[in-house]
């Protein structure tokens, strides 16, 4: 993976796993790079990070669906490192 942000695109379809159930997830390129890249800096599979995000929002007063928390935690993440 590189340092340069993906190509605009069409949100791609994957599979994942979490607490041992399939779920597909909708996202741009752009936004599984972050995810992957913010997986590896953790030392996590990716599915074990989506598992951890999938976790908090359900504690949330209002929870989004997964597909918007994944893209909320991302932005967060970045503010942070900045």
């Amino acid at each position: 993976m590189t340092d340069e942000a993906p190509a605009f695109g069409t949100p791609i379809k994957r599979s994942v796993t979490i607490a041992g159930h399939e779920t597909s997830i909708s996202l741009e390129p752009a936004f599984w790079a972050a995810l992957e890249h913010a997986a590896a800096a953790r030392n996590l599979p990716v599915n074990a990070l989506i598992a951890e995000i999938d976790a908090a929002r359900l504690e949330a007063s209002r929870v989004p669906n997964l597909t918007s928390a994944l893209r909320q935690w991302l932005l967060a993440s970045a503010r942070e490192s900045r």
